[in-house]
């Protein structure tokens, strides 16, 4: 599973090789109420295919009524960097559907070369985090690594958009739920990392953009050095492989530090962390069970539960945590 706005771009690729004309569409301001936030894509194809999302669909249908001049804050000729904006009155926000009278700002970008679009998406896919520098006055294109967190910024004739993983997700365990849970991580922003020293659980992995980390699982985490955008969750059901990685997790700046088990099963591996010289402060940020209260027992389910928690608290969103789960 594809990021989602990575998959624009690569769209973009496909239909510029294919030698058809692309406009590129990039949310750069919101105010009010908006569907999608800054950074969001759209690729319009010039047939009137569409990739990507900037609204709910109604400033989309606008975009293919008016491909070129638009609503925007001038003419724009074909092949010209431009600013469209979206519900400025009340009666447009009202025409277009646009909720609680939200106000949207684009910069509309026709795309010539697929040239940056192909090594963006090559070092993404690298685990590299990079800035595309736009200048909308010669529509010029310049890539370099991003400066840690940088946000997205606009300040209406140069634009500076983030990409490659900004969060990361370290599973500690190759099974069948990491692998549901990876394959669902992906398309969530998350850059996925794998660390399982077990034979015979690395093989055959099928998820794109999935690290697998050598070595034994404590190592992987003290040399991830998590940070404040990254989870790690333990999710191989063996003592010998969590416990010590669990350790290491709740020493560092994760975000997020959970594992996998029943109410019972997390309260034993309680016990034993504190045994092995855990502080109780630190053992209370561990989770467990995981995952948001869904009624999950199967390994998707599961998946979706841990990740709805995870989406949750990288907005910002505190949730309680769920009641037993049958995972012994």
């Amino acid at each position: 599973m594809d990021s989602f706005d990575l998959s624009v771009l690569r769209r973009a690729v496909v239909w510029l090789e294919q030698g058809s004309g692309v406009t590129l569409y990039t949310v750069v301001a919101t105010w009010g109420s908006s569907p999608r936030p800054p950074g969001s894509l759209l690729a319009l194809r010039d047939d009137g295919e569409v990739e990507g999302s900037v609204s709910g669909g109604c400033i989309e249908d606008d975009l293919l009524a008016n491909p070129v001049v638009g609503r925007g804050d001038g003419v724009c000729a074909d092949r010209v960097c431009s600013v469209l904006t979206y519900g400025a009155t009340q009666a447009e926000s009202a025409r277009l559907g646009l909720p609680c009278g939200g106000t949207l700002r684009l910069v509309r970008e026709p795309l010539r070369d697929p040239g940056w679009l192909v090594q963006l998406l090559q070092r993404c896919d690298q685990g590299e985090r990079l800035v595309r520098d736009l200048d909308l006055a010669t529509g010029a294109v310049r890539l370099r690594t991003a400066r840690g967190r940088e946000p997205l910024h606009f300040d209406g004739g140069r634009l500076l958009a983030p990409f490659g993983p900004a969060w990361r997700l370290l599973l500690i365990g190759a099974g069948q739920l990491s692998r549901y849970v990876a394959q669902m991580a992906g398309g969530l922003g998350f850059q996925v990392l794998v660390c399982d020293p077990r034979p015979g659980y690395t093989h055959d992995w099928q998820a794109e953009g999935v690290s697998l980390l050598p070595g034994m699982p404590d190592d992987a985490v003290r040399n991830a050095r998590p940070d404040a955008h990254t989870a790690v969750v333990a999710l191989s059901h063996d003592p010998v492989l969590d416990d010590l990685a669990l350790i290491a997790a709740l020493n560092s700046e994760a975000f997020y530090v959970g594992a996998l088990g029943s109410q019972a099963t997390n309260e034993r591996r309680r016990a034993r962390l504190l045994s092995l010289g855990l502080e109780a402060t630190q053992l209370g940020r561990l989770d467990g069970p995981i995952g948001l209260s869904i009624g999950s027992r199967t390994p998707p389910e599961i998946a979706l539960s841990l990740l709805a928690q995870l989406v949750a608290l990288r907005n910002g969103i505190q949730v309680r945590q769920h009641s037993e789960r049958a995972c012994a």
